[in-house]
């Protein structure tokens, strides 16, 4: 009998690797330094209300540092590379998301909005500010810089994994949350839709908190591959960038190590036959 009970003890205690779905497309939404508490129950932001009960909220959804910039910087490589203010960078080096994405054939591409032309390399433009647009400090990477009217209609034709960057006045940094609601409404939704229909995912993020809330965000998931739900599991941009390589199969960068993957969400593969 007592080793029937250890063996049934670590059978309860042993956990099989969840099967992360593997989605044809996936777009992320990052908007600017409003923490969960102003977002959620916002009369002032019924769509994100809308689409957060359409999908998952993550209600402990965590920044990783402040201001803006290293935030950007650390969902797209896995590492703020040491940089702590917003300053206009001239150069990043080593692997990044796009990278390791190309190497095993996916695609990557970022969507800025007022980017004023393909590969644009300024620190600004209007309301565009290259502080949020990690890839543009990775020179190499040029091709894949897109201005948002580059967003293509067609979501079959979209990359693997795109970043969508709103500009200042539509991202909550300059303008009002009502302002950036307005905004994922009039040009997030129809892919929103599209993707509860599709192998697709939205994420809508948020880079930081307005410094109040201890670095706590709002994250939403949208899309086929999950069902919808509050999840209290703790995640961050490296807890992201994990889950996109085990999805795809990549290489861990930087820190997203040392994060698990985001689990009980998804909506589990058909087995192939």
């Amino acid at each position: 009998m007592r080793y029937l009970l250890i063996a049934l003890a670590l059978v309860a205690n042993f956990s099989v690797a969840e099967t992360l779905p593997r989605p044809d497309h996936i777009v992320i939404v990052i908007e600017e330094n409003h923490a969960f508490q102003q977002i959620i129950g916002n009369k002032d932001a019924p769509y994100l209300n809308t689409l957060a009960n359409r999908g998952v909220l993550f209600t402990n959804s965590f920044g990783v540092t402040h201001p803006s910039q290293p935030n950007y910087i650390a969902l797209f490589s896995g590492s703020t590379h040491d940089v702590t203010n917003d300053d206009c960078l001239t150069e990043l080096s080593g692997d990044n998301l796009a990278s390791i994405l190309q190497a095993k054939s996916y695609t990557f591409s970022i969507f800025s909005v007022l980017l004023p032309q393909p590969g644009f390399l300024g620190c600004a433009d209007g309301a565009y500010r290259r502080k949020h647009n990690p890839l543009s400090n990775w020179k190499s990477l040029a091709a894949f810089n897109q201005p948002f009217s580059a967003f293509p209609q067609d979501f079959t034709k979209l990359p693997t994994v795109a970043f969508v960057v709103p500009d200042q006045n539509n991202d909550m940094h300059d303008g009002s949350i009502n302002q950036a609601d307005t905004w994922l409404s009039q040009n997030i939704e129809q892919y929103a839709q599209w993707s509860l229909s599709h192998n697709s995912l939205l994420i809508v993020t948020w880079d930081e908190d307005n410094g109040a809330f201890d670095n706590k965000i709002t994250t939403i998931f949208v899309g086929s591959v999950v069902k919808p739900a509050r999840s209290a599991q703790h995640i961050n941009h490296y807890s992201l960038l994990h889950t996109f390589s085990d999805m795809y199969g990549l290489p861990y960068l930087g820190h997203s190590v040392d994060q698990k993957s985001i689990g009980g969400i998804w909506i589990t593969p058909e087995p192939t036959r």
